[in-house]
């Protein structure tokens, strides 16, 4: 079997299926960070300075990125041995339900010590279910994909962090215009949470009513297709892959992360733009970046996914400094453009990414694979990025050092996909 076909209405719920996780991964994960840098300091770490209190807030935001490995780990494992179906339904619940109970966690001046606690928890279990999700989707739309269309397909889950991102940004923009900054404080910034359940329930309708994929259907046909323990027999035949997969993709999750989580609070907190002004911003950035990485996805269908990725690890560090330079301006065209110019380099990394990762590995553990790489990644580039330039920003009171740190992650970055393989011909069956 060299490729996969499905009618029509198959594919579209395909599309919607892959896409609606990881829409939902990037809302619940924007928003938490968003929160974390706006009002969690106050509310769950009052006796802290605030900027230890900033710090504090966005530990908790990288608790849920060190989950995500146990959770690729987990689900990757089941992924492999049972489908990919499961556990994609599976993790939607997971990451979905801890959201929308983040949103219910009382302050610290309601149960004391046992409310950051308690953040701290669901942030693991949410964690926990996103370690399986990016994986699982894109795994879903590019074993459906026909041959030399998989980095087309891969783009549908590939779309949800500029989905995801807008809808956070959205909701925080029409709360803070709606409502007085103690009443978001104290209770505002509960509702993106909440409303997170409305997502979870479309998802786990769509995913209920999808088929498994033909090219696991296939590997389970072939007994010797599947792995008895998949992430063992990852790290036994394809360590090196493996380790370079990781390690190029810390950079797509330090971009976004740099600019849609550190610049906000940098903009607002130390150069007092106004919030209204970030968020918009934001949201058309967003926008601009779900049309590149549909864009990219389907070129390295013709130009190969290698090549899109090196381009974007060069322009992600020529864009370091300036990126800042602008953003310091507080003129919001410049602020727009310093977002967006950021923004498209990360999609330039992020949408080939979508088959290229997937390509790497053989079918037996291709969940295990795709889902570590990408959650690994994680910790680093999403996870201790934004604490880095927090702290970094704290002690030189000056960006020049998180542009170094943003052009060091590039130069890993493109190291890494230098010794990596092109793979947009390979066969995606073995």
């Amino acid at each position: 079997m060299t490729s996969a076909t499905v009618d029509a209405p198959s594919q579209s719920r395909i599309a919607i299926a892959s896409f609606i996780g990881t829409a939902i991964e990037f809302y619940d994960f924007y928003i938490y960070g968003t929160a974390a840098a706006l009002v969690f300091g106050t509310l769950f770490f009052p006796s802290f300075s605030a900027t230890a209190g900033t710090l504090a807030a966005l530990a908790t935001f990288a608790v849920g990125f060190i989950a995500r490995p146990l959770g690729a780990i987990l689900f990757g494992h089941f992924g492999d041995r049972l489908g990919r179906k499961r556990m994609l339904i599976t993790s939607l619940l997971v990451m979905g339900i801890s959201t929308v109970l983040i949103g219910c966690v009382p302050s610290f001046a309601a149960i004391g010590v046992a409310a950051p606690i308690l953040l701290a928890v669901l942030r693991f279990l949410q964690g926990i279910g996103l370690g399986g999700e990016w994986g699982g989707a894109v795994l879903l739309a590019t074993e459906y994909a026909p041959a030399g269309k998989r980095g087309l397909y891969s783009a549908y889950p590939q779309l949800g962090p500029a989905i995801g991102f807008a809808l956070g940004n959205f909701l925080y923009l029409v709360l803070s215009a709606s409502m007085s900054p103690e009443s978001f404080t104290s209770w505002g910034w509960r509702i993106p949470f909440w409303a997170s359940a409305v997502l979870l329930v479309v998802g786990f309708y769509i995913r209920m009513r999808i088929a498994e994929t033909p090219v696991f259907r296939a590997a389970v046909a072939q007994a010797h297709q599947q792995a008895r323990v998949p992430f063992l027999e990852l790290l036994r035949r394809q360590p090196v892959v493996l380790i370079l997969a990781t390690l190029s993709f810390i950079l797509a999750f330090t971009m976004f992360y740099t600019i849609t989580t550190f610049c906000l609070t940098y903009a607002t907190t130390q150069l007092h733009v106004d919030k209204t002004t970030m968020l918009t911003e934001a949201i058309v950035a967003s926008l601009l970046m779900g049309a590149a990485t549909l864009w990219f996805a389907a070129v390295s269908d013709r130009v190969g996914r290698r090549k899109l990725c090196i381009t974007a690890a060069v322009l992600s560090g020529v864009w370091a400094f300036p990126l800042f330079w602008l953003i310091q301006t507080r003129q919001p065209i410049l602020i727009g453009i310093a977002m967006t110019v950021g923004l498209v380099c990360f999609a330039l990394l992020y949408g080939p990414m979508g088959a290229y990762f997937p390509e790497l590995f053989r079918v037996r553990y291709r969940y295990s694979g795709s889902s570590f790489a990408y959650s690994a990644a994680g910790i680093i580039g999403g996870g201790i990025s934004p604490l880095i330039a927090t702290d970094v920003l704290a002690r030189t009171h000056a960006t020049t050092g998180v542009s170094w740190y943003l052009i060091g992650i590039a130069v890993l970055c493109l190291i890494c996909l230098l010794f990596m393989a092109e793979t947009r011909t390979a066969d995606f069956t073995e």
